[in-house]
């Protein structure tokens, strides 16, 4: 990227435009670099204390394992060593300049109880519109965005059952000894009697395959647009964008494929499927922290960061919005411009003066800049 060249318009100068009489420099007060090795051993600790602490939750929470199932211990070391990763491989992305930029502005609004004061509805809002229902996705293709949601609320439905079963938090014990009647417990209280044979009872056993029916379409359609669309094919690659969407096949006919085995083929080749599920989502669970999937986590932020736009836009619609410097059209409010320039000199790009001009001008300058210095010298 070149320095817009110089027109009638001001530019910005080298470095950024100078702070406001009184103002800190946002550089001083970020903290150095910390070398590669301190970050690593920094994400273990904090990776070691996580995973030390859901072996305490986990062993609590089944009433000192007399609710735990030990046929499901390879999920529950799958989840110890999810938590492990996810931890550091969380703390090693907010080690960075940018991404910790993010980081605080983003979770700093998210518990700002000024912004709830102000806008008591935004959070709730946010989390439905971007995180729920990512209604981003949807002005870019209505089909994606279909899909999306299949794998989302699928895997959602998925993690809320799995989870709790696995570490012995939810128990599901028949209260005749026979059934029909079953109890859920949770940590050893009873919440909820229900019939088997109801629908309720019907939905309760059979949860894990709703979520298979949603998940396989979703991660079909992505499976077929990535070999299918050409754009997708051209910088797709395997383990980072088919692997996930395989994991998540194979996952959810494997499940099915229970159920039908138990239902139909009187436990026929049980055990054989019963191996290849545990084997898939013990996979899939390490995988996440270390492939896409780890932008689950690190949605969250985002969604804060949105919410800082938002809340930064209701404090300045009485006052001025930033302006560009070209064409004097709105670009955002300020606070978001400074904090745009301030993650430039974080990473050192020295791009920090193109922030003050609209996405139409930056595209006039650049190709102004081209016309006068790159193409001249093919005349």
């Amino acid at each position: 990227m070149t320095e817009p060249p110089q027109t009638a318009e001001p530019t910005p100068p080298p470095g950024g435009p100078a702070p406001a009489p009184g103002a800190t420099d946002p550089a001083a007060a970020e903290p150095p670099p910390q070398s590669p090795g301190a970050v690593r051993r920094r994400a273990s600790l904090v990776g070691a204390v996580v995973s030390a602490l859901l072996i305490v939750a986990i062993v609590l929470g089944s009433r000192l394992l007399r609710d735990f199932d030990s046929a499901l211990l390879p999920y529950a070391v799958a989840t110890v060593f999810l938590a492990f990763g996810v931890a550091y491989r969380y703390t090693v992305w907010i080690s960075a300049p940018g991404a910790r930029r993010l980081f605080r502005k983003g979770w700093g609004s998210f518990f700002s109880v000024a912004n709830f004061r102000k806008a008591p509805t935004a959070l709730p809002r946010m989390i439905a519109t971007y995180l729920g229902f990512q209604k981003f996705l949807g002005a870019r293709s209505h089909a994606r965005w279909a899909a999306h949601q299949l794998i989302f609320w699928g895997c959602l439905l998925a993690a809320a059952i799995t989870f709790p079963l696995t570490w012995g938090w939810f128990t599901f014990t028949s209260s005749t000894g026979a059934g029909p009647g079953y109890e859920m417990r949770i940590w050893g209280f009873k919440v909820l009697g229900f019939d088997s044979l109801s629908v309720l009872g019907w939905l309760m056993f059979h949860g894990l395959d709703i979520a298979a029916v949603l998940v396989i379409p979703g991660a079909g359609y992505f499976l077929w647009r990535r070999m299918k669309d050409r754009g997708a094919i051209t910088g797709q690659r395997f383990a980072y964008d088919l692997v996930p969407l395989l994991a998540l096949i194979v996952i959810s006919v494997t499940g099915l494929l229970l159920t039908f085995s138990s239902i139909f083929l009187h436990g026929g080749g049980y055990e054989f499927l019963a191996i290849l599920h545990m084997v898939s989502v013990v996979f899939t669970l390490i995988y996440i922290p270390f492939g896409k999937f780890f932008h689950i986590v690190q949605r969250p932020a985002a969604v804060g960061m949105q919410l800082f736009k938002y809340t930064s836009r209701r404090k300045d619609e009485e006052g001025e919005v930033f302006t560009c410097r070209r064409c004097h059209q709105p670009i955002d409010t300020a606070p978001y411009v400074e904090n745009l320039q301030g993650t430039m000199r974080d990473l050192d790009l020295g791009f920090e003066g193109w922030a003050e001009y609209c996405p139409r001008c930056k595209r006039v300058l650049r190709g102004t800049a081209y016309l006068d210095h790159v193409k001249k010298g093919f005349k």
